[in-house]
C-alpha cells in the first residue's frame, strides 16, 4: 500500500497509509490524517488514486504545497518524492513492485579457483584508502590546496557514515572544521522540529581561547543564511553593507566570522558559525590579520551540506524507530486488551454465580463461582509477571538450589490442570543431578510456561500425555529440563515464530507472553530452548541451563574442580 511518512515536522514518525482514492491532509479534524503543524492550512492538500497512480492537489492553502522543493497546484506523485506542507515534509512511497527477472539467476557467486591468469594486483585497507592523494607529486600551490580540500571532504564523509548519534556527529565536524580553519570559537545550531527555532547543539573553542566566553551571533547573519540558503564570511562588519550596523558583531569582539546553511534534501535543518574573537579594541584599531578567505567558506558550505545529510538521514531513523516502537505498543496493547477482557469475563461469570449462591445460600453454587474467580485471578497474575518479566532485562539472581526440587513444584502445581484436560502428567528426576546456582523464581516460571502449553497442546489428544524429565550432560555441564507432549505438533515453518511476542496457537486462550518469556529467562541464564516437533506426533521442549556448582556442592562431592572450573559454559 502507498503511504506518506512524515520525515520533519511536529508531526515526524507518522504512517500515513493511501488506503482510500481520495485522501485529505490539513489541520483541522475533518481531513483523513490530521498534521499539528500551524503553518498548514486547515485543508490542505488532496491525494488522489487513479489507473496511472496517485497525484497531489493543493487545496488553495495559505503557504502551498511543494513537491521536490517546487510550489504545485497539482502534480503526480512518484515514489521518492517529498511533499512538504508548511514545516512538515512528507516521503511518498509507491507500492513496491516485484522485478521479473530472479536476481539469482544472473548474479551468482562462484566456488573454486580464481579463473586462470586473474590475480590480485594490490590490496588496500580502509586506514590507507583515507589518504586519497598520496601518489599524487608536485609543489604547486594550488594543487596542494586542492588536496587538503579534498582530505578534508574525505574524512567529513567518513565521520557522517560512521554514527546514528546527532551529538557525536555533530561534534566531530566541529573537530574536522578547526582542523582546517583558524577559527577561535565555532558551533552548530538545528532547527527545532516543534518551534522552528534554531537551538544551540555543539560548541567547540580553540585552546587558549576562554570556553566560559558566550558566542553572540548576530540575528542579522543568521536570518540572511536561512532565507538566502547561503553561506556568507564576514570580515569585518562595518564594512559589510549586507548587515545591519545596530546589529554589529564587532561590539562583540568579532572580527572575522563563517556562517554556512546546513543544506540538506528537504531544506535548510540548521547551521555551521565559526569565528576569531579579539578584543573589542584590536578589533576596531584594525591590528588583525584575517584568518579567513572564500576557500575556506566554500569548503565549509561542501561540509555543511554532508553534514545536514547526516542529521537528515538520523532524524529519518529516528522517526522510523519512533514509529516501529509506536506499532509495537500499539500492537502490544490490543493484544493485551484482548487477553484482559477475556479474563474479566471469567471475573464476572464467577462473581455472577456467587451472588446467585449469596441469595438462594447454595454452598456449592457460591464454591463454583469462586473456583472460577481464583482461575482468572491466576490467568491475570500469570499475565502481569509475564509482562513485567518480558517488558525489561534484568540480571538473575542466583542461589544455591536443587533444579528437580524447583521441576517438581512445577509438575505438583499443574497436576489439578492436567488433570481437568484429562491429560497424564509424569516426572521423572535425574537423581545424579547436582545442585546449581541459579534463579529458582525465573526457572520456575520459565518451566511453569513450558508445561502450560505442553499440556494445553494435549486438549484434543485421546490420551494426551505429557513428561517431564530432568538430566545433567557431564561434558558440556549442562542441566536439562525436557518436556514431551502427544499433542499436535508444531508445522515446520511456525516453529521460528513460536518465540515472538504475541503469538499463540491458542486463539483467545493464548497471550502469546509465556516462551518468549521462558527463553528470555534462559538466556539470562546463559542457557536457550530447543524444539523437537513433528506435526500429528507431538513436542519436545529442551530448556538448558548452564550449570554453576555451588561450593557447597562441590565441598560435598569431593570432586576437587577447581575454582576456574566452577562455570562450564555451552558451546
Amino acid at each position: 500500500m502507498a503511504s506518506l511518512f512524515v520525515i520533519k515536522g511536529p508531526d515526524q514518525g507518522k504512517r500515513f497509509d493511501l488506503e482510500s482514492p481520495v485522501i485529505t491532509l490539513g489541520r483541522e479534524g475533518a481531513n483523513r490524517y490530521r498534521l499539528r503543524d500551524t503553518e498548514v492550512s486547515r485543508r490542505h492538500v488532496e491525494v488522489r488514486r487513479d489507473e496511472e497512480g496517485y497525484s497531489a492537489l493543493d487545496l488553495g492553502s495559505s503557504n502551498g504545497t511543494y513537491l521536490n522543493g517546487q510550489r504545485i497546484e497539482s502534480a503526480r506523485l512518484a515514489s521518492g518524492d517529498r511533499l512538504q506542507l508548511g514545516r512538515t515534509v512528507l516521503l511518498f512511497t509507491a507500492q513496491g513492485h516485484q522485478s521479473g527477472v530472479d536476481l539469482s539467476d544472473v548474479v551468482a557467486i562462484t566456488g573454486g579457483q580464481q579463473p586462470q591468469g586473474s590475480r590480485i594486483l594490490r590490496s588496500m585497507s580502509h586506514e590507507e584508502s583515507s589518504d586519497v592523494l598520496a601518489g599524487v607529486s608536485g609543489g604547486a600551490a594550488w594543487l596542494a590546496r586542492a588536496r587538503s580540500n579534498l582530505q578534508v571532504m574525505y574524512r567529513t564523509a567518513l565521520a557522517v557514515s560512521h554514527t546514528l548519534d546527532i551529538d557525536e556527529l555533530l561534534a566531530r565536524i566541529l573537530d574536522l572544521v578547526f582542523e582546517w580553519v583558524e577559527a577561535d570559537r565555532g558551533c552548530v545550531m538545528l532547527v527545532d522540529q516543534e518551534t522552528g527555532e534554531l537551538m544551540p547543539k555543539a560548541r567547540r573553542t580553540r585552546k587558549g581561547v576562554n570556553a566560559e566566553e558566550r558566542i553572540s551571533i548576530s540575528r542579522t547573519i543568521l536570518d540572511y543564511v536561512m532565507e538566502r540558503e547561503e553561506g556568507v564570511l564576514t570580515s569585518d562588519a562595518r564594512d559589510d553593507q549586507r548587515f545591519d550596523t545596530a546589529a554589529s558583531i564587532v561590539n562583540a569582539g568579532v572580527r572575522e566570522a563563517i556562517c554556512v546553511p546546513l543544506q540538506g534534501r528537504y531544506g535548510v535543518v540548521g547551521i555551521i558559525y565559526v569565528d576569531t574573537f579579539t578584543p573589542p579594541g584590536q578589533a576596531l584599531s584594525g591590528r588583525t590579520a584575517n584568518r579567513f578567505a572564500d576557500e575556506h567558506l566554500r569548503l565549509m558550505v561542501a561540509i555543511g551540506h554532508q553534514a545536514a545529510l547526516a542529521v537528515e538521514d538520523t532524524s529519518y531513523y529516528s522517526a522510523m524507530v519512533h514509529s516501529e516502537r509506536l506499532a509495537a505498543v500499539g500492537q502490544a496493547i490490543a493484544a493485551l486488551s484482548h487477553h484482559i477482557k477475556n479474563i474479566l469475563q471469567g471475573i464476572r461469570g464467577g462473581s455472577y454465580l456467587i451472588e446467585e449462591g449469596l441469595k438462594t445460600e447454595e454452598a456449592d453454587v457460591i464454591r463454583s463461582g469462586w473456583r472460577i474467580v481464583e482461575k482468572n485471578q491466576e490467568k491475570i497474575s500469570n499475565l502481569v509477571m509475564d509482562m513485567l518479566t518480558f517488558s525489561k532485562e534484568r540480571d538473575p539472581e542466583p542461589v544455591d538450589a536443587d533444579l528437580n526440587e524447583v521441576v517438581q513444584d512445577v509438575v505438583e502445581l499443574m497436576q489439578v490442570r492436567a488433570d481437568e484436560m484429562q491429560v497424564a502428567l509424569t516426572y521423572r528426576p535425574d537423581a545424579s543431578l547436582p545442585r546449581l546456582r541459579f534463579d529458582p523464581d525465573s526457572v520456575h516460571r520459565a518451566v511453569l510456561n513450558v508445561l502450560t502449553n505442553a499440556i494445553d497442546a494435549c486438549r484434543e489428544a485421546e490420551q494426551g500425555r505429557v513428561d517431564v524429565s530432568t538430566a545433567f550432560d557431564a561434558a558440556s555441564g549442562c542441566a536439562k529440563v525436557i518436556i514431551a507432549d502427544n499433542g499436535g505438533g508444531i508445522d515446520e515453518e511456525e516453529l521460528p515464530r513460536i518465540f515472538r511476542m504475541f503469538v499463540s496457537s491458542k486463539g483467545h486462550r493464548g497471550t502469546g507472553l509465556g516462551l518468549p518469556v521462558s527463553q528470555k529467562i534462559m538466556r539470562e541464564h546463559g542457557g536457550d530452548i530447543d524444539v523437537e516437533s513433528t506435526p500429528g506426533e507431538g513436542s519436545r521442549f529442551i530448556l538448558r541451563l548452564p550449570a554453576a556448582a555451588s561450593a557447597a556442592a562441590e565441598q560435598g562431592s569431593g570432586r576437587g574442580t577447581s575454582a576456574g572450573d566452577a562455570t562450564h559454559q555451552i558451546i
